[in-house]
């Protein structure tokens, strides 16, 4: 009877832990992303081309599972619905991928995602200005949350106009981050830095309606799918490949 019950109570806390631990992966799979672009855009891949293959990739993985998993629960679009979705679509990979990847390309991996790191204030900015989230000053919660926004948007601020001395390490030579803060010096680092800020401000905007959105169309994957269509169509259509001679199409594929 002990065995159950303490087995029962780690299935309740796994439970709970589990949209934690899925943040934490996703944290993870977005600093490699980073990483990745980085590399990519380094090797001469066009960031518009890059987005396309990005979201192209998301919508062939997302297309099994909103099929087929969803087919029976999901609701009708509405029209609403569906210019939610067109917005979401524009905010995520038109604005924040456009703006993060140009920013990037100023700065660099690490820094671009040290920066994206402000996301989760800026989203409760955002949803406090909207009245979505409410402030009690009397609740832990609310002073925790009040505290952490402060702490990160510092932290953004103080990496904008503060280079401290470079740190050797052995393994770094020209790959660490002040190693790539000087080389950049010459690149606008205050430039890419407000891009890089446009980014994050767009992506917060995009949890903060996603979320509004879902809750009138509970269909996830689905949703996803079609924003992903949205960029797709929307970045295919103002990417140089639709306008630019087939001869000059693998500079920007880094062929």
């Amino acid at each position: 009877m002990g065995d159950q019950t303490s087995g029962g109570n780690l299935a309740v806390g796994f439970n709970k832990m589990t949209p934690y631990l899925l943040m934490v992966c996703m944290q993870f799979g977005t600093a490699g992303n980073y990483i990745l672009s980085m590399i990519s855009l380094n090797s001469g891949m066009n960031r518009y081309v890059l987005i396309v293959y990005r979201n192209g990739v998301a919508a062939l993985v997302l297309a099994p599972f909103a099929l087929l998993l969803e087919r029976k629960i999901r609701p009708k679009i509405t029209f609403p619905i569906f210019l939610r979705i067109m917005a979401l679509g524009f905010l995520e990979p038109i604005l924040d991928q456009g703006f993060s990847y140009l920013g990037m390309q100023y700065t660099s991996a690490s820094f671009g995602s040290a920066i994206m790191n402000a996301v989760p204030s800026v989203t409760f900015v955002i949803a406090l200005i909207f009245r979505l989230e409410r402030v009690r000053v009397k609740e832990l919660n609310s002073q925790a949350k009040v505290v952490g926004t402060l702490v990160t948007l510092g932290g953004a601020l103080l990496m904008t106009v503060y280079k401290g001395p470079e740190i050797g390490l052995p393994w770094s030579h020209q790959t660490s981050h002040h190693a790539s803060t000087a080389a950049s010096s010459d690149k606008h680092w205050v430039a890419g830095t407000l891009l890089l800020l446009v980014g994050c401000v767009s992506w917060s905007a995009f949890y903060v309606l996603q979320t509004e959105t879902l809750k009138k169309y509970p269909g996830g994957a689905e949703s996803s799918l079609l924003d992903m269509l949205g960029r797709q169509h929307a970045k295919f259509s103002h990417s140089p490949c639709c306008s630019t001679p087939p001869s000059l199409m693998g500079r920007w594929l880094g062929q």
